[in-house]
């Protein structure tokens, strides 16, 4: 029998705020455990929480970018469960009056056809602890330094039908957040992390099975193995006559399988309850109207206008703007008066090579764009080679000063003399007898051999135009 996967996602987002949602603890990643957390952050009885404003403002950012309806009247709540990374025993989230509803995002495949996914709701909450467990298996410790950091939860429609359509919709979302800086989305940080909830049912069935969550996936790579390996399994046992239990099941990434937690809960064995200690949140239009307004240039309009305006190949665009931090530098550096192309061809070259050679994320890149283009002037102004200025590029990403500073303590700029320029010319003929012969037998690549000679012993600083036309010169005189 062949089955179709049914496949919806909660995406939680760390809000890129600076202080806790509903105490004034830093929201700073690490730091030592259990010393970003106070009384209100980590429940300790007769504390009275209050709203960071912010949060609001950056769920409702996030709430429109993705064609959400902000309700004006939302209320918090507590959701009440045990676990030792929440020592409150509940958790602050919405039920029933989430900030933001009946949104919607539109995936593009290869192939230019698209396809919407819709979004049921977004809400916010606070985040849990961190648990970390001994690998002899012994016990487990508590980290309370990420209690009470502001998280929103997404929450799409079941309309997702593979492991490319859940990429596809992940990747358009995690840009929205990026660009509307409503959250960095460090997945390696946990600050944007997804539960999967997936179930099959054979093709043309219009009633859904069973479904099951795998929680807290952050990872592309890891949600990609994860949804295939719960299809198989999910396909497999009712194959085998058996039947598909509804559950919270854990994946195990290293190990490549999943293996159940607990069964799954649902709304009534959380025991809602509107939070006693937290006024409903109102919002009024003309705040809501400041919020849309102040809404940045999101990534597909970029990229519309690096190709039709600024005149880059859509393939570049689409590469440079899939990171708001890269396409930020270029942008900076074409706000310097540098050639759009000159940029584009630098970031996809020299610069995302040095990156994937060092393992480094696009995010993380370190020059800023005024750099760039001043590296990228020094070229153009014959102050410096372009081999120079790759390895002044590496200097710049390992020292972090700006590029005239590292030419000038190196002593790296174009040498022009015209004499000193000669002087090392006659030297490379005088050493390569041979290469001198063979020019005069026809063969051009001997000069070439010339002039990569003399290059190497001015350490790539003497000017390639006069070197080529001193040895030309010198040769044609033999």
């Amino acid at each position: 029998m062949e089955y179709e996967v049914v496949i919806g996602l909660e995406v939680h987002s760390e809000l890129a705020t600076k202080s806790k949602i509903y105490c004034t603890c830093t929201t700073a990643f690490g730091g030592e455990p259990n010393t970003h957390c106070c009384p209100i952050c980590i429940g300790m009885p007769g504390v009275l929480p209050v709203l960071n404003k912010q949060v609001v403002e950056f769920a409702a950012k996030a709430g429109i970018a993705t064609n959400c309806t902000i309700s004006r009247f939302s209320k918090q709540d507590r959701k009440n469960y045990f676990y030792p990374d929440l020592p409150k025993a509940y958790q602050t989230s919405q039920f029933d009056l989430p900030l933001c509803i009946g949104g919607h995002l539109d995936i593009q495949f290869e192939d230019g056809t698209t396809k919407r996914i819709g979004i049921t709701r977004i809400h916010i909450e606070e985040d849990a602890g961190k648990l970390m467990h001994d690998k002899w298996g012994t016990g487990s410790l508590v980290d309370y330094n990420r209690c009470g950091v502001p998280l929103i939860e997404i929450v799409s429609e079941p309309d997702m039908r593979s492991a490319e359509e859940v990429k596809l919709y992940l990747e358009q979302l995690k840009s929205i957040l990026e660009y509307t800086e409503v959250s960095d989305c460090r997945m390696e940080e946990g600050s944007l992390r997804a539960d999967v909830n997936l179930s099959i049912r054979p093709f043309g069935q219009e009633k859904l099975g069973t479904r099951t969550e795998m929680k807290n996936l952050n990872s592309f790579k890891s949600i990609m193995r994860a949804i295939e390996h719960e299809t198989e399994r999910q396909i497999a046992l009712l194959a085998a006559g058996d039947v598909v239990v509804q559950e919270t099941r854990r994946w195990d990434d290293d190990k490549g399988f999943s293996y159940s937690m607990r069964s799954k809960e649902e709304a009534h064995d959380y025991r809602y309850f509107p939070e006693p200690d937290l006024a409903p949140i109102e919002i009024d239009e003309e705040w809501l109207a400041r919020i849309t307004k102040s809404l940045p240039e999101l990534r597909e309009q970029r990229l519309k206008r690096y190709v039709e305006i600024l005149g880059i190949p859509e393939y570049d665009a689409s590469i440079i703007t899939s990171s708001k931090h890269l396409a930020d530098v270029f942008e900076e550096a074409v706000g310097q008066n540098c050639a759009p192309k000159a940029a584009s061809n630098w970031i996809m070259g020299e610069i995302l090579r040095y990156l994937n050679d060092n393992n480094i994320a696009l995010n993380d890149i370190s020059i800023s764009g005024t750099d760039l283009a001043d590296l990228i002037f020094l070229v153009e102004n014959s102050k410096i080679s372009m081999n120079i200025a790759k390895r002044v590029l590496k200097m710049m990403f390992e020292s972090g000063e700006s590029p005239a500073a590292i030419v000038k303590r190196e002593g790296l700029e174009i040498v022009d003399n015209a004499d000193e320029i000669l002087s090392i010319v006659k030297r490379a003929i005088q050493n390569n007898p041979q290469s001198v012969a063979d020019y005069k037998a026809g063969k051009d690549k001997a000069m070439g051999f010339l002039v990569g000679q003399v290059m190497k012993e001015s350490k790539g600083k003497a000017n390639p135009a006069m070197v080529n036309k001193a040895v030309k010169e010198e040769l044609d005189k033999l």
